[in-house]
């Protein structure tokens, strides 16, 4: 009788692990309630809010410590914040937007705590959202690691920079740190290690990672994932500026120069209309320097090149880029965008202040690139080129000797080469020319809902190697903690004289310095025009 009645509550016990679909937690926000995965052995708790936007103020600082009315339940990930959506054109959002996903495997629990990835999105500080649809978690969790996506505040909401205690900047740079302190007090609920928080993104993405090393908040993160993005990326940081403010209210009928009374009116228009009319007067925004204000929390308040990053000290770092960034920038351009007699100097002042005396600087670059050549279709590689290794490849790589002079523990540097059928933005853009452009490797570390069919082999593998570097990193700080037959080469990091770099591709390989001559080219260029290099500060 016994055994018969042992049997029975297996089987009951059986029967309700395949039924329950609701997986229930308690935060201090309140309880969760989530939803089961369909398409692996994890939980999904989607759309959960993080803080809270105050309406009335849309362009200041949120609000956090949310308490829930009653039990959450965390079904829903399609809210995004304001924005223009970049291939409608049309504008879409919300300001209840402060939301993100936490995807749980199975295993996790109180006594198996597990590895945080905590994934900031890309999209120039102008677009994007964390939902699951872009970044669709099930190559990731199945390494037994908690993934997190979420949302922050864009373009005019997220980075005008006036200065001001009201609107000092980079608020959506601000709404990732509430993000951190939420998860940080909340992980262990959910299984998490909130000692063992991996803080990644791409591009955008990349560079808020880099902004969070920089920051004067306290860490809220022990390893960082940095793909395709710097801050030293020209043009990558703004100063102080009200003039946004001003120009957006004037086209919405409202002219003035007092920025105040201007801010008192775009608090009353439709998010709709701001955002979009921001992007009709090209308006946009970024991570900014703060002035220094009473009472105010800032992210930075120096140029990156000036500050000392005590947080990058003993922090485990993996960072790199692709072969041709410089793709995806060009994905709709017209010959016109570099056919334009000012191209080379409309680009490089980007990144130095322009005299007489650097007309020839101008003229080096033009001619290392395409020689004596007429700008037309036919140097369109060698404009690629250009636009990748000056945008991406030089300051990614002149960030990784920043994190190794100022004290990371390990940095780890790849270069992705693979050219395969989920290159996410070659694909999304039927771009056929050779090469890694930009955000192709997140087709092999995400599942996004509009690639449907099943991986080729040689892209199954570049997937099951890249998650498992990536969550090897989350969990001990080495992408190669030992050689296998997954991963049959060991990746050490760099060092101050020794630049060696993953080349990620259908095969594996240690190199040494990617595209040596040209980035090697750069490192010339920037020193010999130092005091130009807009930022820098003599010591």
């Amino acid at each position: 009788m016994w055994s018969r009645i042992c049997v029975l509550a297996v089987c009951v016990a059986h029967v309700w692990s395949k039924l329950r679909v609701d997986p229930l937690v308690q935060t201090k926000s309140g309880l969760i309630r989530g939803l089961r995965a369909d398409d692996g052995h994890y939980s999904m708790f989607l759309g959960i809010p993080y803080a809270e936007i105050n309406v009335n103020d849309p362009f200041g600082p949120a609000s956090s410590d949310l308490v829930f009315d009653g039990v959450f339940e965390a079904t829903d990930d399609s809210t995004v914040c304001p924005q223009v959506d970049e291939n409608t054109q049309q504008a879409k959002g919300s300001l209840d937007c402060l939301r993100m996903n936490i995807f749980v495997p199975e295993v996790a629990s109180s006594r198996n705590k597990l590895p945080v990835i905590v994934y900031i999105h890309g999209g120039y500080f102008l677009h994007g959202s964390g939902s699951r649809a872009g970044y669709g978690p099930k190559f990731l969790v199945r390494h037994d690691v908690i993934l997190i996506t979420l949302n922050y505040r864009v373009n005019l909401y997220g980075f005008l920079c006036l200065g001001t205690p009201e609107v000092p900047g980079n608020q959506g740079l601000k709404d990732q740190v509430l993000a951190l302190r939420w998860i940080r007090q909340n992980i262990e609920a959910f299984g998490g290690d909130k000692e063992q928080i991996t803080l990644m993104g791409e591009s955008a993405g990349s560079a808020a990672v880099e902004f969070h090393l920089m920051s004067q908040q306290e860490k809220l993160f022990d390893k960082a994932i940095l793909q395709s993005g710097s801050n030293l990326k020209p043009g990558g940081l703004m100063e102080v500026d009200t003039t946004p403010a001003l120009r957006v209210a004037a086209r919405l009928g409202f002219e003035t120069n007092d920025v105040t009374k201007a801010m008192n009116f775009l608090k009353q228009i439709d998010p709709h209309t701001i955002v979009k009319t921001a992007i009709d007067l090209d308006i946009k925004l970024r991570g900014c320097v703060e002035r220094e204000i009473d009472h105010v929390e800032p992210i930075i308040t120096e140029h990156f090149l000036n500050i000392d990053m005590p947080k990058l000290r003993n922090t485990p770092i993996l960072a790199g880029f692709n072969t041709r960034e410089g793709l995806g920038m060009n994905k709709n351009e017209e010959d016109a965008h570099y056919m334009h007699p000012d191209y080379f100097e409309d680009n490089l002042k980007l990144a130095f202040h322009q005299d007489e005396d650097f007309d020839d600087m101008i003229d080096i670059v033009r001619n290392f690139y395409v020689g004596d050549e007429d700008l037309n279709e036919e140097v369109r590689n060698s404009i690629i080129d250009f636009e990748g290794d000056y945008y991406y490849g030089y300051p990614v790589q002149e960030s990784l000797k920043i994190y190794v002079q100022r004290g990371a523990l390990r940095v780890y540097q790849y270069l992705f080469s693979y050219d395969g059928d989920r290159n996410l933005v070659k694909r999304m853009n039927n771009i056929t020319t050779y090469g890694a452009s930009h955000a192709d490797e997140l087709g092999y570390l995400f599942d996004p809902m509009f690639i449907t069919e099943t991986p080729s082999a040689d892209d199954q593998l570049v997937i099951d190697r890249m998650t498992k570097l990536w969550t090897n990193f989350a969990k001990y700080g080495d992408p190669t903690p030992e050689v296998t037959d997954l991963l049959p080469v060991q990746w050490t990091p760099i060092s101050a004289d020794k630049y060696n770099y993953l080349d990620i591709d259908k095969e594996f390989a240690i190199r040494s310095r990617p595209f040596k001559q040209r980035l090697t080219f750069w490192e010339l260029f920037y020193k010999a025009n130092m005091k130009k290099v807009r930022g820098y500060k003599a010591k």
